[in-house]
C-alpha cells in the first residue's frame, strides 16, 4: 500500500459498497477488512489518526497479499473523510444505536461506518445522524461490543444481499 494507491472518486463510485473505519486501533482488525473489501469489491476508507503504521507487518499479515486487490484511501481527519465522501450516504454502525441493521434500505454506493475498536464512533456524530446510525443485535448483558472485523462482515454482507450481491459469484 503506497499513497499512490489512494481510492479515487471513479472508483468510489464504482465500488458496491464502501467501508470506512474510523481511527482503527488493532492492525489484524484492519487487515481482516480489507481482505473482506479485496473480496467483495467493497472500497475501503482509512481515517486517521491509526493505531498503527500503514506498513505494519500485522497489518499486511492479515490482509495477507490481497492489497493490490483492496480500493483504499487514507483520510488525515474524520472531518476530511465527511467532506470527501459529503455526496453519499452513510450508515454509522454503534453499539449506542437503536435501529437494527435489518431494517436498513442499503443501496448500491452506501458508506458503512465503523468508529475505533476502545471507542466507538463520537457520541455527536451518532447524535448529528440519527436516523442512519444502525446496531448489531447482540444478546443483553453478554459482551461490550462485537469484534470490527466480525460487525463489518456482518453488515457488508447483509447490505450486499440487500442489492444484489452485484458482481460476486
Amino acid at each position: 500500500m503506497q499513497p499512490q494507491d489512494r481510492l479515487s472518486d471513479r472508483a468510489a463510485s464504482g465500488a458496491p459498497l464502501q467501508i470506512a473505519l474510523i481511527e482503527p486501533e488493532i492492525p489484524p482488525n484492519t487487515g481482516n477488512v480489507a481482505r473482506l473489501c479485496a473480496a467483495t469489491g467493497c472500497a475501503l476508507h482509512l481515517v486517521e489518526p491509526l493505531g498503527f503504521r500503514i506498513d505494519d507487518r500485522e497489518l499486511k499479515r492479515a490482509g495477507l497479499d490481497y492489497w493490490h486487490h483492496v480500493n483504499m484511501t487514507l483520510h488525515p481527519s474524520l472531518d476530511a473523510f465527511l467532506a470527501a465522501t459529503s455526496q453519499s450516504r452513510r450508515w454509522y454502525f454503534s453499539t449506542r444505536a437503536s435501529l437494527p441493521y435489518t431494517n436498513a434500505d442499503f443501496r448500491r454506493g452506501d458508506i458503512l461506518v465503523f468508529g475505533k475498536e476502545t471507542k466507538g464512533l463520537p457520541d455527536e456524530l451518532l447524535a448529528r445522524n440519527r436516523e442512519h446510525c444502525l446496531r448489531i443485535p447482540m444478546q443483553p448483558g453478554s459482551v461490550r461490543s462485537i469484534n470490527l472485523s466480525t460487525a463489518v462482515g456482518i453488515a457488508a454482507y447483509a447490505a450486499l444481499e440487500r442489492i444484489g450481491f452485484p458482481d460476486l459469484q
